[in-house]
């Protein structure tokens, strides 16, 4: 079951790694479209999270997924239990896992949560599981660049099992894959993908920024400009100091991509194509978060950059899906009677 499943990386993975979705919830009309267009099968529940009902769910649910936005919590007292988080979406994430007990659950978040209000907010995550009745594996900070993906992205994991269980089993995380994927990898016919990239639609720059960024080579960013085109571009910036390494930056092919966001022309997170002087299509911008050719997102260009820039690449979710597969094998293995002698 996975709950804000935006456009699908995660369910995509989880379902290569042999797992099968009975309930997919998420608010967005466009990303709702998409996981229903690309697999009709699927039980998708539109709309607001706090109007489902997790209890009227029949089929056992063994692993509940999902990544819940980073909202900070309201502090009347020290130390806040499960109700006293009520009104953000992790509540609701929690009651969720409340209703329908699952054996492991697993999200994901931003790196930012670590620090996130000094530490607090993960703190009262860590309270309202424990709380639960499950153990929290110890967090890691997982990089993409290491399972099959060629993207600079770092997601926080967080995986607990039921407290029943919790210390009969054992979650390995996954092994890193052998070697890093870079543009190259993404955009041509090889290892990751059959095929070259399709084309596909995406946005263009404005005449003036396109000439500027046509002076910027692969892998550099502003500061290779000259002085007279840094001063133009860069406005009143040019003058703040600091890298600002994200602005004019035009990727390179041999280096895996920077971390994607809802748009790929974003003044502070530019991601102008390696060799043609454009931002990067959408087909493009699925494939550096490993999303099939064959996916397709619904509604606007913009809406389809929103929906890939927000997901969990789907190798790494395949990944984890292999690391829980494996965990619930051995939880399986604890139910089954022995027989014969050990």
């Amino acid at each position: 079951m996975e709950l804000f499943a935006g456009g699908g990386g995660l369910a995509i993975g989880m379902e290569q790694a042999g797992l099968e979705s009975i309930l997919l919830n998420e608010m967005d009309k466009h990303a709702c479209a998409t996981l229903r267009h690309n697999r009709p099968d699927w039980n998708v529940i539109e709309g607001d999270i706090a109007n489902v009902d997790f209890t009227q769910i029949e089929e056992e649910v063994d692993i509940l997924t999902g990544g819940f936005p980073c909202q900070a919590f309201s502090y009347a007292g020290k130390s806040l239990g499960f109700e006293d988080t009520r009104g953000t979406l992790f509540f609701e994430m929690a009651r969720a896992i409340k209703e329908t007990q699952p054996k492991v659950f697993l999200a994901e978040n931003v790196r930012a949560l670590l620090t996130h209000d000094d530490g607090r907010t993960l703190e009262t995550i860590k309270s309202v599981i424990d709380e639960l009745g499950y153990e929290l594996v110890e967090p890691r900070v997982l990089k993409a660049i290491f399972y099959k993906v060629p993207q600079k992205r770092e997601r926080l994991i967080l995986v607990a099992i039921r407290k029943d269980l919790a210390q009969k089993v054992k979650f390995h995380w996954p092994s890193p894959y052998r070697k890093v994927m870079t543009l190259r990898d993404a955009f041509y016919a090889g290892e990751l993908y059959d095929t070259d990239v399709p084309e596909s639609e995406g946005q263009l720059y404005p005449e003036r920024k396109r000439e500027i960024m046509e002076h910027v080579p692969q892998g550099g960013y502003w500061r290779d400009l000259s002085d007279d085109l840094q001063r133009e571009y860069m406005g009143g910036s040019y003058f703040l100091g600091g890298g600002k390494t994200g602005m004019a930056r035009r990727l390179s092919l041999d280096e895996p991509s920077l971390t994607l966001t809802t748009s790929p022309a974003q003044k502070q997170t530019e991601r102008c194509h390696p060799i043609e002087t454009r931002p990067l299509q959408v087909r493009e911008y699925a494939r550096i978060q490993t999303f099939p050719d064959n996916w397709e997102f619904k509604g606007s260009k913009n809406a389809a950059y929103k929906q890939i820039g927000n997901a969990v690449p789907v190798n790494m979710s395949k990944a984890l899906g292999h690391s829980l597969v494996r965990l619930l094998n051995d939880i399986e293995s604890l139910e089954q009677p022995t027989t014969g002698n050990a």
